[in-house]
């Protein structure tokens, strides 16, 4: 290098915070690999201080409080400027940085292009561009760091885990549950509900770090957690705190300080954003992922929430977290950024019709989550779907659409596409085509809509050929090849249907008062479905229930909504032993609950099928007519256990409710054809 070139001192001054700090430490690592032979003083804030201070490659510390008289400012600069420093590089572009005599300084003109956003790239950027006026090479291996550990702050770690009969590594993970700033902190209720998850599934061993400010959140989460967690908050330094995170198997942690140290050190780490722009301020290991809810409101980047209610960081659930977590010990890590083609942040799923149809969506919402990890999920149904969805653990809104009465009119379902607008969605995916909804989603101005190309197929911005009619597969698969489109090779085929804890003692205590005790056996029967061609006879299903009783001594429900409870009393008149009538009494909800509760199901093709399967009661589907879209090929129930009863009788074309032949397909089902079927399903169950 040219002597006139030669760089003797550095001064290098840092930012405010201790996450920033780390944020910019690669910038000095890049001039201690350029000039290695340089002096480099740090001025540093008093918090962060710290992180210089003993350390061997670094010539001075200078402790910088903004706080401070001025005369006392002046007087710094004086000494500062007695130094002569060779390049001046001031992160904070304060007077600092543009006062002091240097031949090479960071220009407060300068412009960072747009495309690089965070800020650890934004401050290399700065760097580098004083390294091209000195330097012509700029290959930097960046193989060794600045940051220094001292051996004493090693050993105290050390002697602490195994103190505490901790091994590094394979079965530690340190969580930092703090922030400095409320806004940024994920519930403690809700760390406490991880911790406890993640430790019951894989035995982890749990450490609690963060500053003194941390610690009511730190001893909340080990007063409440039921199993032993290590809480170290406020009791280590910042080296310790460093040596710690290296040393563990990953992190999670708000934005914090203890994000941007495993970023620094490269350690995996489950980040948990809220406010903050990630794309500025996210984590930056080779190994992350990022949990956050993309509600319209967010990276609002504010101190306050203007709503009151912080709901990028309320709606985040400790399962969500538990699953990125749950990647990271079993060491199947993806890096994020290459895990998708396309960073859909707000996606909606439309399905209104039928019980039975949403409820073979579900595998839908399972893995679009799997997909989109951190996405904001709603899905659009009918009043009478919603329990299905309401507590399904990968959905965060339910939208309501009642084509029958709120939105009847064209006026009410413009208001509905408004509401859409304004939830500003990235992409729909419409698994039943209708015409209103591929409109709606078209004047809401959702710029990705996915579905079939009928019924006005021409306003989707993706589509896919509409075969259902043929009833080639089942459809569940046709949902889920709408994800196809999209990229995603659906893996998951479990139907979810969650069941509130208060609906389960509903339906125990429903039970009880009817006189069922809690180890009698129950079985259900649903007599009936949406057509006359799907309904197997009344007096065959009385057959079959007394023969169930007198056989196995089970207690028969008769389930049915409210409009059929004629063909519950036709039933109940044609049998001699008691059966109990519950149709019109439950809730959709409700009526899962009864059916997780009974050992066996026998319906006719209809809905409360796929809600059985949901809940993992052995099904009986007794199916009559035979068109393609509507044969089992297409709508039998999907669990392992299930058994679906159905008899060809040779009509050339199926009339459907018109039938001439007296719905000869139904009644070539026998009540023994039942019986046998039972008995198979029974012998599986014990198995």
């Amino acid at each position: 290098m040219p002597k006139d070139k030669q760089v003797k001192k550095i001064l290098f001054i840092t930012l405010s915070n201790i996450g920033d700090n780390f944020l910019s430490l690669p910038v000095l690592d890049t001039l201690k690999e350029c000039f290695p032979l340089a002096q480099i003083h740090v001025m540093a804030a008093l918090r962060p201080k710290e992180i210089f201070e003993n350390n061997p490659l670094i010539s001075k510390v200078i402790a910088y409080d903004k706080h401070s008289r001025l005369s006392e400012k002046m007087k710094l600069f004086g000494q500062l400027q007695r130094e002569r420093y060779d390049i001046v590089i001031d992160l904070r572009n304060s007077l600092f940085g543009a006062l002091l005599p240097a031949r090479y300084r960071i220009s407060p003109f300068l412009i960072v292009p747009k495309d690089i956003k965070h800020m650890n790239s934004r401050h290399l950027y700065k760097v580098k561009k004083i390294l091209l006026k000195i330097k012509k090479d700029l290959s930097v291996s960046m193989k060794e760091t600045v940051f220094f550990l001292n051996p004493e702050d090693k050993a105290r770690i050390k002697k602490i885990l195994l103190d505490h009969g901790l091994f590094f590594r394979n079965d530690v993970v340190v969580v930092s549950a703090g922030a400095r700033s409320y806004i940024k902190r994920w519930p403690k209720e809700k760390f406490t509900e991880l911790i406890t998850l993640m430790i019951k599934e894989f035995g982890v061993k749990v450490v609690l770090v963060g500053d003194k400010d941390d610690e009511p959140v730190s001893e909340y989460i080990a007063s409440n957690c039921p199993y032993p967690v290590l809480n170290l908050t406020g009791q280590t330094n910042i080296a310790q705190l460093a040596y710690l995170l290296k040393r563990a198997r990953f992190l999670i942690t708000n934005d914090s300080a203890p994000l941007h140290i495993v970023s620094y050190l490269n350690v995996p780490v489950v980040a948990i954003f809220g406010p903050t722009n990630e794309e500025k301020y996210g984590p930056w290991s080779d190994n992350y992922s990022l949990a956050k809810k993309d509600i319209s409101c967010r990276p609002c980047e504010k101190a306050d929430c203007s709503l009151g209610s912080i709901n990028c960081m309320n709606m985040i659930r400790a399962d969500e977290v538990l699953r990125l977590a749950r990647k990271m010990i079993v060491d199947k890590f993806e890096p994020q950024d290459k895990k998708i083609d396309h960073d859909f942040k707000r996606i909606l799923i439309v399905r209104t019709d039928r019980i039975g149809d949403v409820v073979l969506s579900t595998p839908v919402i399972k893995n679009l989550r799997n997909r989109f990890p951190s996405a904001y999920i709603a899905m659009v149904v009918s009043p009478q779907a919603k329990e299905i969805i309401d507590n399904n653990p990968y959905l965060d809104e339910v939208i309501l659409y009642d084509k029958d009465k709120e939105h009847k009119g064209w006026q009410q379902s413009m208001e509905f596409a408004g509401l859409l607008a304004k939830k500003k969605f990235d992409i729909a995916i419409i698994l039943h085509p209708t015409n209103r909804m591929h409109l709606l989603t078209f004047l809401a101005k959702i710029p990705v809509r996915v579905g079939y190309d009928k019924k006005m197929g021409f306003l989707l911005s993706k589509k896919i050929k509409h075969t259902k009619q043929l009833g080639q597969k089942h459809e569940l698969e046709y949902n889920l090849d709408l994800l196809k489109a999209i990229g995603i090779n659906a893996e998951d085929k479990e139907l979810i249907f969650n069941i509130r804890p208060e609906v389960e003692i509903w339906a125990r205590h429903k039970l009880m008062n009817l006189g069922v005790k809690d180890n009698e056996k129950v079985i259900a029967i649903h007599p009936s479905a949406s057509c006359p061609s799907k309904i197997w006879p009344h007096e065959r299903f009385a057959q079959l229930a007394d023969k169930l009783i007198e056989k196995y001594s089970f207690k028969v429900l008769i389930v049915a909504a409210a409009k059929d409870n004629y063909l519950a009393e036709k039933v109940m008149k044609e049998m001699y032993n008691e059966a109990i009538n519950l149709s019109g009494e439950t809730s959709v909800s409700q009526l899962a609950a009864i059916l997780k509760r009974s050992v066996l199901f026998i319906s006719n093709d209809s809905g409360p099928v796929h809600v059985a399967s949901a809940v993992n009661t052995p099904v009986i589907s007794i199916f009559g007519r035979n068109q393609a879209g509507l044969s089992p090929k297409r709508w039998a129930p999907v669990g392992k256990k299930d058994k679906v009863l159905h008899k060809e009788v040779g009509c050339i074309q199926c009339l459907a409710h018109n039938c001439k032949k007296n719905f000869a397909c139904l009644r070539a089902i026998g009540v023994e054809d039942v019986i046998r079927a039972v008995e198979e399903v029974l012998a599986k169950q014990l198995l």
